[in-house]
């Protein structure tokens, strides 16, 4: 975000277009956004397509230090835990910590070109299908 020309969910107008065909995806935002800005903040920098679907965020004000202590990988299968959801994926350039059972969970990204390439986008339209 801080890069000159780049902006905070800058490719997510195409996530929103992927996600289109699946009214009944939800997302769980994990990023180090929500604690330096706010979950507010940054759910509401979403297309409006994108933002009807947060339903909350592995970040919360009472597990901080947890969340500062662990990888991604760690956050984000300790929220799966949690909400226990029928399906799941997750859009990461943070492949730290990823156990390995839950590696096919993951379409991993790049922080320059996250799911602008169209390797990644068919990656999340093959996972939407098993969902």
């Amino acid at each position: 975000m801080q890069a000159p020309g780049r902006a905070l969910f800058e490719w997510a107008p195409i996530l929103d277009e992927l996600l289109a065909p699946h009214p009944d995806v939800s997302i769980v935002l994990s990023t180090s956004r929500v604690p330096e800005f706010g979950f507010e903040f940054v759910r509401d920098v979403l297309p409006s397509g994108l933002r009807r679907r947060v339903i909350g965020a592995t970040y919360t004000a009472e597990n901080l230090l947890y969340f500062d202590a662990c990888p991604r990988g760690k956050q984000v299968t300790s929220d799966v835990q949690i909400r226990n959801p029928d399906g799941w994926f997750a859009i990461d350039d943070d492949l730290s910590g990823w156990p390995a059972a839950a590696t096919r969970h993951l379409i991993p990204t790049t922080g320059a070109t996250c799911i602008s390439t169209l390797k990644v986008q068919e990656a999340i339209r093959r996972i939407l299908k098993t969902l």
